[in-house]
């Protein structure tokens, strides 16, 4: 069969390999540059950080079969994503945990008093919660979600958290110990020379051919017998319904002579903040040694 895989990011790219092995003639597009979609790292040539160019991506899976399937094309080192966050001036330790509730309400509680504690501050009116706001009113009370969440939610989503389904912070741990692992999965890490090194190592098979800078539509089914798809779901119907409500980001690139935050992610939840979090990517690599830095 000759099949077709628009996109070379990590999905286009697994499916075109699997299609390959398997004895189809694969040929994948995709309208960048570059393969590994959102995923794309590249060393910056004056630091030589290595840059996660469309926003930081930590590997994270309870699936040994993914794990191992990764590992066949990179190496990956142990890498654990421990994120702080600023919020009125303080620094505290995400997702929220032993620690955050104790430095938060300047308290030394034990896991089972920071349990009693968080419960007599949830909103008892609330029954079944609807939206974010209510989920973390019910959550966490009022004094830690306007601390840490209603100001993000708004900025991130550019909507008013009684807007947004619960479903959004119910997937957020809140922790009575001190783990500050932001994931809680058997396997974390990143790969040593970046995700598009991986990409193109899963591409790299003589059933499969890559076109970059290569647009697609609908029209070009017909030559392949069967089409496998992972682009946007508006742009594949040419916007006939409008454009699907996407939320996307606007990156802010700089750089700086030394270490900035020593952290790879520290949020920033306070409104008057016009930015979510700053990124500082020679964290993402701790085996590296780099004088300089790049931030996003």
């Amino acid at each position: 069969m000759k099949i077709l895989c628009v996109g070379a990011g990590f999905s286009g790219a697994v499916v075109a390999r699997e299609m390959a092995e398997a004895g189809h003639d694969v040929h994948v597009v995709d309208q960048r540059a570059h393969v590994a979609g959102n995923c794309h790292t590249e060393r910056d040539p004056e630091t030589g950080v290595m840059v996660h160019v469309y926003g930081p991506h930590i590997f994270h899976t309870d699936n040994d079969e993914v794990w191992d399937y990764v590992n066949r094309f990179a190496t990956f080192m142990p890498y654990t994503n421990r994120v702080k966050s600023v919020a009125k001036g303080r620094v505290y330790s995400l997702p929220i945990n032993l620690h955050t509730i104790n430095q938060f309400f300047d308290k030394t509680l034990s896991p089972d008093e920071a349990r009693a504690l968080i419960a007599s501050l949830s909103d008892p009116t609330i029954g079944e919660p609807v939206s974010f706001e209510d989920q973390a009113r019910k959550f966490v009370g009022p004094e830690l979600y306007e601390a840490f969440f209603e100001g993000y939610t708004l900025k991130q989503w550019g909507r008013s958290p009684t807007e947004l389904p619960a479903s959004i912070l119910k997937r957020l741990p809140v922790r009575f110990n001190y783990d500050d692992n932001y994931f809680h999965h058997q396997h974390q890490g990143m790969p040593k020379d970046g995700y598009t090194e991986i990409v193109a190592a899963i591409l790299d098979h003589p059933k499969i051919s890559v076109a970059l800078e290569t647009s697609y539509t609908p029209a070009d089914n017909a030559r392949y017998d069967h089409v496998f798809y992972s682009g946007p779901l508006d742009a594949y119907f040419d916007y006939a319904h409008g454009r699907l409500a996407y939320r996307t980001l606007d990156f802010e690139r700089f750089t700086y002579d030394g270490d900035f935050q020593g952290n790879a992610v520290i949020n920033y939840p306070d409104k008057d903040i016009p930015f979510t979090r700053i990124t500082e990517h020679k964290h993402f690599a701790p085996w590296e040694e780099h004088e300089g830095s790049v931030l996003y």
